[in-house]
């Protein structure tokens, strides 16, 4: 589940980094601490309406802009998760939904899925990104 303070983080994060800007410039021009705003960017603090407007001063954007930006990454998350569901325990890897093609057996397998030659196995490592890891076996030579 995609949280908004992350999302907020990752906007004010990317708005600052595409203005090649510090912590420490912004910080000082929103009279925030800078730990505190690294906090924020990172999504491990919740910023208050007052604070958040005037990080967005700093940045010279609009809070509507910003609150957009984290709308529209909320939304994605949103889609994301629902195609995908999620694991019962931390660590599991919910099945993918299969190709039509597969056979049967192989549709109904939980992962890693392998067909003898190929191994796939999927990772949800947060709310807006998962890794795929395919690995093609070689075949054993015959020695004689």
């Amino acid at each position: 589940m995609a949280l908004l303070r992350r999302v907020i983080g990752d906007a004010l994060r990317a708005r600052r980094q595409g203005q090649h800007r510090t912590l420490r410039e912004v910080s000082t021009a929103a009279n925030v601490s800078l730990g505190y705003l690294s906090e924020i960017e990172r999504g491990q603090k919740e910023a208050s309406s007052e604070l958040l407007a005037a990080i967005c001063e700093a940045l010279g954007s609009q809070m509507s802009e910003v609150l957009r930006e984290a709308s529209d990454s909320l939304a994605a998350a949103e889609r994301s998760e629902a195609r995908v569901p999620v694991a019962a325990a931390v660590g599991d890897v919910p099945a993918p939904r299969p190709p039509a093609e597969l056979p049967q057996a192989a549709r109904a397998t939980s992962l890693p899925l392998t067909d003898g030659a190929v191994s796939v196995s999927i990772r949800r490592n947060g709310p807006l990104r998962t890794t795929l890891h395919a690995v093609r076996k070689r075949p054993s030579v015959a020695r004689s």
